[in-house]
């Protein structure tokens, strides 16, 4: 219970004090190059999210100046409760599979924050049970599609804190930021605000992107 509230006070302080960055609308443009498909920490405010998503889009909007962008933002609760990071998971998967299916030559790169990384680690194999707010795999990426995703890019993310990480076809692709004594993603971290500092990542997550599309 006590990391559930410590939750809590993160997205309330990073609510209070945070300057949401301009981002687009997060939809999905018809047929973009990439697809930008954000999961959000748990309460995070913002477009794709105050704190990783909205940064981490402007970043690629000018790392790739040379392909077109779309977003979207993940339709799923953001909160504490049990089946929270599988709705996400769900909603996740059906939008690549749409999106695919619409545009045959569209890449995604998948962005997740916090509970957002739980929801991202399902939707490409990697159980998140066990973990601060995260659940067992309801719906994967399939295998036919795994070659779309170009990169993800992960931040804060719980799996580790249990001794996981991603491993498998998408290793290569993914960078997974954990900050020094982040009490969500370090077994034994003690530092409350580090899990607040992702937005400074940006531009290496968006850096590392790039050597991927």
């Amino acid at each position: 219970m006590r990391i559930r509230f410590c939750l809590a006070a993160l997205a309330l302080v990073g609510g209070a004090g945070l300057t949401t960055l301009s981002a687009p609308a997060a939809t999905a443009a018809a047929c973009s190059d990439i697809d930008v498909v954000a999961a959000r920490g748990t309460f995070e405010p913002g477009t794709l999210g105050a704190i990783v998503g909205d940064p981490v889009y402007s970043a690629l909007q000018r790392k790739l100046t040379g392909k077109s962008l779309s977003s979207y933002k993940v339709n799923y609760p953001a909160d504490l409760s049990l089946t929270s990071a599988a709705q996400g998971n769900s909603d996740l998967v059906n939008h690549v599979r749409g999106q695919a299916t619409a545009c045959p030559n569209q890449r995604f790169v998948l962005v997740g924050y916090s509970q957002g990384a739980n929801v991202v680690d399902n939707s490409i194999g990697i159980s998140s049970a066990g973990a601060v707010v995260g659940s067992p795999i309801v719906a994967t990426i399939p295998a036919a599609l795994e070659g779309r995703v170009a990169a993800v890019l992960l931040f804060g993310n719980p799996i580790r804190a249990i001794g996981k990480s991603v491993t498998g076809t998408y290793q290569s692709r993914t960078i997974d930021f954990c900050a020094k004594g982040d009490p969500i993603c370090e077994n034994g971290g003690g530092d409350v605000l580090a899990h607040l500092g992702y937005t400074a990542n940006a531009a290496a997550a968006a850096d590392f992107a790039a050597t991927k599309v």
